[in-house]
């Protein structure tokens, strides 16, 4: 997908040119079969940018298999670039040049566990001891966290702006790091659910977006002392800033509040709350789409939106000259300025359509010299990629789908096998251009449709909205009709159909073979989930912020009829209706669809005797970002639906493709879902002792992105009758919580709980199986209200001293109930007993109980706790916090 957007954070990497076989002779009119390397194998060249003085090109290039960075004088051919990095296991996603043209910065996680951090390379420096590039730097070096970039300042070349949430998974504080000593300086600590910030052109903090307990956005002007509201829409339309106008006082904003159907641009003053239209599309068919900003003016320049094709619309005559003197040089092609120079001078323009993947040229806007400076995948032949274009049909309710149709070149599109390719997202689309996936599948015979069914983004609100609490029912109307529209035209053979998509893309490939089971021939889900619920309770932490606007988008599972309907739209609670051939492949480090997702489907067929296939890539999370994971993915996929659906495949592949296949598929045999109590049946335990009325002192540190933090933690336990209350005060550098909880005194179980944190206060009462009481963080007091299906056990204060009632002994296990505060949800959890130790505190030697407290339902995170044989005092604690970017926290009893 071509866009006319930059930014001066990071770029999307496409994969592109790999090394190809031998065409194979082509068959039946078809053209001939492609090498699957020349469609998903690592680029020769990708991603080039150009410095902003315009001397230097920083590229990605393989090295050891590995995409890496490369750089290489403006003048110079690429032969003489000089590599930067030495990554050896997973291709550097993103990067970009520092202001003043000397450093590149650049992102990586750890085998897909999207835990970013923000890395600085400087291509001039010499080579690191004992090795071959220049030393980099790791700027964020959060273990456990993930960073985000909000800005990098013009006028300040050494600064970037980021957020990092080792503190808190839920939310990014805010920070200035120096990208020469990595000096980091905490600016806000985010007690407010900020999920953005916006900074003005002169580097100044001026405005934040938070999401709603409701799921509505608000933007917030920042005070020195909090934030002020001066924009809001709710969580059915969109709204936000985009970045601020030269004049230092208004800024530029996408929004549809109101009346209006379209996303439009306008000029919003945060003093005055004037708000002046800038531009909606005048099409009057698509979203606004982005914006194009001149470097070295900062003024507007040209929009764009995203209909059929792309379509642009310039506000500068010279930059407008220049890009219609450019579409002169490549007709029927769309044009991207892409990287351009601090002057504006240089661009270092993409060339692409549907059957091209893109050609970069440098051009000197001063003297319309064009330079050639790589091909995106040289080596696939152009004449045989197939033609895409944009279709439409209606669905079971007559709503319009827009949808992209590729179809095989050199035959009739008569009666042919067919794929459908859901989007992930699902609030995504797909875009007309050149299409790695879909030209693989029509050089193997295949008509190829790309539904934009309704909750697609870019076709306006009523058509977004149209998805709402829709998964498996409208929504996937929408894709099964694309099938009738197929049939109907004559195109596909209708016994020869199949789908395959990722993430939302793979839950729509299992509830369409779960809930139209007589559609489809054969089924591909990549990282697709199969069970709502489940889906639900394991957003990652740093996706909070969203939580509302999944609840009114999807469904709210805190609800009985929200829990129904997502119970009803999961594929695994249908699986016994499936007949189709299926293969599943899923990343073991996934962090937004765990592989429990896609083994419990693979169980669930594989019980039933019915025909499943299971690939698992231990280094991979949301998708296959390893070139020899992806081609291995590939190959097995082609190869399912060559079987079933009699379309061509390629046979074999390269060694170390045939090899990684062969290590990531896994027999479904052996697939074994890690046991999960069943919630029913926990009851309260059973008790060998009680509590202790008196205080304790601990000590300690919280050691997080590299920093260790101290803390202490005083404890006292009070006689209330027939409870006991408990309260603990933790006292840290961010600010001192204090948590009361009253304990029934017979059973230990949880009946009250109240939490204070600085603006953040929670009052909680647990009776008759219920949660309610009232919550408020960084704003008025929610209601909550949570069936929690039975008694809570060891949550709250107090809850280790009540691990520490139980009858402990040798190989001692008990399952037990808690209630997740800020997720408002249920946990169930597992205390068992490791074994005995001596343990030296400074309140001295302890022969103590070792006790390891982790989740039953195998979410990540654990407790270790050490509970004295003698008073059944606990005298230490280690705890490793997910919810703090997987912060472990050290506590010892003091004298």
């Amino acid at each position: 997908m071509t866009r006319l957007t930059r930014t001066a954070i990071w770029t999307s990497l496409l994969l592109v040119l790999g090394f190809a076989a031998q065409p194979a002779a082509a068959q039946g009119g078809l053209p001939p079969l492609l090498d699957r390397e020349l469609y998903f194998g690592n680029p020769e060249i990708a991603g080039a940018q150009l410095s902003p003085d315009g001397q230097y090109v920083a590229f990605l290039k393989p090295w050891s298999d590995t995409r890496n960075l490369w750089v290489k004088k403006t003048t110079e051919p690429f032969s003489a670039a000089r590599r930067v990095t030495a990554e050896t296991k997973r291709p550097i996603p993103g990067f970009f040049w520092t202001r003043d043209s000397r450093l590149l910065l650049y992102v990586k996680d750890n085998d897909g566990d999207e835990n970013f951090n923000v890395w600085a390379v400087d291509p001039a420096a010499p080579k690191a001891d004992g090795k071959e590039v220049p030393p980099s730097r790791n700027l964020t070096d959060a273990k456990g966290a993930r960073a985000f970039i909000y800005d990098v300042p013009k006028k300040s070349p050494d600064t970037i702006y980021i957020g990092l949430n080792d503190r808190d998974a839920a939310w990014h504080d805010l920070y200035k790091v120096s990208i020469s000593t990595g000096r980091r300086e905490l600016l806000r600590k985010n007690t407010d659910r900020i999920a953005g910030w916006m900074f003005d052109l002169d580097g100044q903090l001026r405005l934040a977006v938070r999401t709603t307990d409701k799921g509505d956005t608000e933007v917030l002007k920042v005070l020195p002392e909090g934030f002020k509201t001066v924009y809001t829409c709710t969580v059915f339309e969109t709204c936000g800033p985009e970045r601020f106008h030269k004049d230092g006082r208004r800024v530029y904003m996408q929004t549809n509040k109101g009346d209006a159907d379209l996303i439009r641009l306008v000029l919003f003053d945060p003093e005055t709350g004037a708000e002046a239209l800038v531009e909606s599309d005048p099409a009057k068919r698509a979203d606004f789409g982005g914006a194009l900003f001149a470097e070295a003016t900062d003024e507007l320049v040209a929009t764009q939106y995203e209909d059929e094709r792309i379509r642009v619309y310039f506000r500068d005559k010279a930059w407008e000259a220049d890009y219609k003197f450019l579409q002169a040089k490549f007709p029927g092609k769309d044009v991207d300025p892409g990287s351009t120079t601090a002057d504006d001078r240089l661009w270092l323009i993409q060339a692409s359509s549907d059957t091209d993947p893109g050609e970069r040229y440098l051009f000197d806007r001063k003297t319309k010299a064009l330079t050639l400076q790589y091909k995106a995948r040289e080596r696939i032949p152009r004449e045989h990629m197939a033609k895409m274009k944009a279709v439409r049909y209606p669905s079971s309710d007559g709503l319009q789908v827009p949808a992209f149709l590729t179809l095989p070149k050199g035959i009739p599109a008569k009666n042919l096998p067919a794929i459908v390719v859901p989007h992930g997202g699902p609030w995504a689309r797909d875009s007309w251009g050149f299409n790695n996936l879909s030209q693989f599948l029509a050089n193997r015979g295949y008509a190829v449709l790309q539904p934009n069914f309704r909750g697609s983004t870019g076709y306006g609100k009523t058509f977004l909205n149209a998805g709402n609490k829709q998964w498996g029912d409208k929504m996937q109307d929408d894709i099964t009709w694309g099938v009738k529209y197929l049939v109907a035209q004559g195109i596909a053979d209708p016994k020869r159909v199949g789908i395959m998509g990722g993430s939302y893309g793979g839950y729509a490939t299992l509830a369409g073979v779960a809930f139209t089971p007589d559609v489809y021939a054969a089924a591909v889900s990549i990282v697709g989930p199969s069970n709502l619920i489940t889906l639900m309770d394991s957003i990652p932490p740093y996706w909070e912020s969203t939580r509302m606007i999944f609840h009114e988008r999807m469904g709210d599972p805190r609800t009985p009829e929200g829990k129904a309907q997502l119970q009803r739209q999961s594929p695994l609670n249908s699986a016994q209706k499936i007949k189709t051939p299926l293969l599943v492949a899923q990343g073991a480090n996934d962090p937004r669809v765990k592989k429990a997702e896609s083994e419990q489907i693979v169980i669930a067929l594989r019980d039933r005797g019915f025909p499943v296939e299971y690939i698992l890539a231990s280094d991979e999370g949301h998708g296959f970002a390893r070139p020899v994971n992806s081609m291995a993915l590939w190959a097995a996929s082609e190869a399912f639906f060559a079987k079933h659906l009699a379309g061509r495949a390629q046979q074999g592949g390269t060694p170390d493709v045939v090899a990684r296949l062969k290590e990531i598929t896994v027999d479904p045999k052996t697939v074994v879902l890690s046991k999960a109590a069943e919630a029913g049946a926990v009851r309260l335990p059973k008790l060998a002792g009680s509590l202790t009325p008196g205080s304790l002192t601990y000590t300690g540190t919280i050691e997080a992105g590299g920093q260790s933090i101290p803390m202490s933690v005083a404890q006292t336990i009070e006689d209330a009758g027939a409870a006991f209350v408990v309260t603990a005060t933790a006292k840290m550098p961010m600010g001192d919580a204090v948590d009361i909880t009253t304990l029934d005194k017979t059973t230990l179980a949880a009946r009250k709980r109240s939490i204070k944190q600085g603006p953040a206060a929670i009052d909680l009462s647990f009776e008759g199986g219920k949660a309610t009481g009232t919550m408020a963080i960084g704003g008025g007091p929610k209601p909550v209200s949570v069936d929690l299906g039975g008694e809570l056990f060891a949550d709250g204060a107090g809850a280790h001293e009540a691990i520490g009632a139980l009858p402990l002994a040798e190989g001692y296990s008990v399952t037990f109930r808690n209630f997740d505060v800020q997720r408002q949800t249920v946990q169930l959890k597992q205390a068992k007993v490791t074994g005995a130790e001596a343990v030296t505190v400074p309140a001295g030697t302890f022969d103590a109980w070792k006790i390891e407290i982790t989740s039953a339902e195998g979410d990540p995170g654990s407790t270790t706790i050490w509970v004295a044989k003698d008073g059944r005092k606990v005298v230490k604690t280690v705890a490793t916090l997910p919810q703090m970017g997987g912060a472990v926290v050290t506590l010892q009893l003091q004298k």
